[in-house]
């Protein structure tokens, strides 16, 4: 009898280590910090930069994060001429979102097209319930055929508005001053979750990550639907498998 029971207790012990083992393996492990191999990127002469400035710099560059064939969104200062303003310390500046992007999958008059989408451009100096100079609408083009563009567009924007003048400005670019660290990424920062499925970066590789900026217009729910679909189900994937590192979307 006693060797009976000892044996029915090893057996509970084994299915209770098993049971511990499954749990375990369907939940995500979530670390402090992951080294992840970058994503190869195109080659930096490959790539061609724009520059906006369409209200709040968090929201826009959530905006253009998730856009297909960009890949690096900063914000900053530009249209000024205070040099290094600061966000306390402005000058006369607007916010502003420097895209970087792959010219063979997206071009600059379709980053138009998402400027104008993107911000009621009659609002005068101002965009929603953030009024003020920094707020302003501006194109800044680089080059003659930029500022073509950047002006058919507005005179189509303004044949569209049946309610107001169109108060975006076109200006050759500038200096652009990248903002402080903790305006970078502003709304993926928001969501802790996030930022460990991607291994919890430290502050320069998440500002330089491609990843990171489509994740943060995915964190501001401001993705295209097919792009915000494809991440959701990037996640759930890792939910299911229960490994927290997310590398590419």
């Amino acid at each position: 009898m006693a060797v009976s029971l000892s044996r029915v207790r090893v057996l509970l012990t084994l299915v209770l280590l098993a049971v511990n083992v499954v749990d375990k393996a369907q939940s995500i492990r979530l670390p402090d910090r992951i080294s992840v191999p970058a994503r190869e990127l195109p080659n930096s002469q490959t790539l061609k930069t724009a520059v906006f400035a369409l209200g709040s710099f968090w929201r826009s560059e959530a905006v253009f994060g998730c856009l297909n064939g960009v890949v690096r969104t900063t914000v900053g200062y530009a249209g000024g001429s205070k040099s290094n303003p600061e966000y306390r310390s402005l000058g006369n500046h607007a916010e502003s979102v420097q895209v970087e992007y792959d010219p063979r999958l997206i071009n600059f008059r379709q980053l138009l097209e998402v400027f104008w989408s993107s911000h009621d451009s009659r609002q005068v100096f101002g965009q929603g319930p953030d009024v003020g100079n920094q707020y302003r609408s501006i194109i800044f083009s680089n080059g003659n055929e930029e500022s073509r563009l950047a002006a058919i567009s507005k005179e189509r924007e303004q044949a569209r508005s049946k309610s107001g003048i169109v108060t975006t400005q076109i200006q050759q670019r500038g200096t652009f001053y990248p903002a402080e660290p903790e305006h970078q990424k502003f709304e993926l920062k928001r969501n802790p979750f996030l930022l460990q499925l991607i291994g919890n970066l430290p502050e320069e590789e998440l500002e330089g990550s491609s990843l990171a900026s489509k994740l943060n217009g995915y964190a501001a729910g401001l993705c295209p639907e097919n792009v915000q679909k494809q991440i959701d189900a990037k996640i759930n994937e890792i939910v299911r498998k229960g490994w927290p590192i997310l590398r590419e979307v």
